[in-house]
């Protein structure tokens, strides 16, 4: 992706979640010097703050996702059964913009529709191997009541609507209707390995630095390092 792609990316996001009245974090609107001059924060450690992917793609309005991490905890708390065990994200999902199959190993979520257009969230249940089962049903709790769909069913969320999504469940997402804020509550996220995607596809866009950043994204930070 082009850096000057991410940071129009980054300021559409930021209005869109403004719109909804979310009051983002202060580290939200940091520039990435004062960032740096925090590189030795859990901002940077837990990896906190902006996301954007086109999975590689070079595709961003087909397939792709912004997010915002406002907090999570740490992969030592969740092996030890006590501490900080969850994560919470804001996500954008444009109108037709995929968030390719994948499914977590750890990370057990939910899904909301804060708000917008519907939500569709296509899933699968996992075979022994931890590959699709493209023949059982899955069934997922959805606000509290659960939801059996056939193989490669599909789940749509209207704004306030929600799905719980267990470690193993397969799960694609996009947008109808109109671009939708999303909510994630989860345990500790690691996007460094716990995506397992259908496809192999990488998590983390390769990004050709044609203009500085506007603010650092979370695959930035390996490079921000303490004084």
């Amino acid at each position: 992706m082009l850096r000057s792609e991410i940071n129009a990316i980054l300021r559409e996001a930021a209005a869109f979640i403004a719109g909804f009245g979310w009051h983002l974090p202060p580290f939200a609107d940091w520039p990435p010097a004062t960032l740096q001059a925090h590189a030795d924060s859990d901002i940077v450690a837990r990896r906190l703050g902006w996301d954007v992917t086109d999975y590689g793609t070079g595709d961003f309005a087909r397939i792709g996702l912004a997010l915002f991490t406002l907090r999570n905890g740490r992969l030592a708390d969740l092996a030890a059964g006590r501490g900080m065990l969850y994560a919470e994200k804001l996500l954008i999902s444009r109108v037709d913009q995929l968030a390719p199959m994948h499914r977590h190993a750890l990370k057990a979520e939910d899904i909301v529709n804060r708000g917008g257009g519907r939500l569709v969230v296509e899933l699968y249940a996992s075979a022994p191997d931890g590959s699709i089962d493209r023949a059982a049903p899955v069934t997922v709790p959805s606000d509290g009541m659960p939801q059996t769909l056939p193989a490669g069913g599909r789940l749509a969320l209207a704004p306030g609507q929600s799905v719980t999504l267990m470690p193993g469940v397969w799960h694609a997402f996009w947008a109808e209707q109109a671009d939708c804020l999303i909510g994630e509550v989860s345990t500790v996220n690691d996007d460094e390995t716990d995506n397992i995607f259908a496809e192999p596809v990488p998590r983390f866009p390769q990004i050709d630095e044609d203009a500085p950043p506007w603010r650092l994204l979370v695959s930035d930070y390996p490079a921000v390092t303490p004084a």
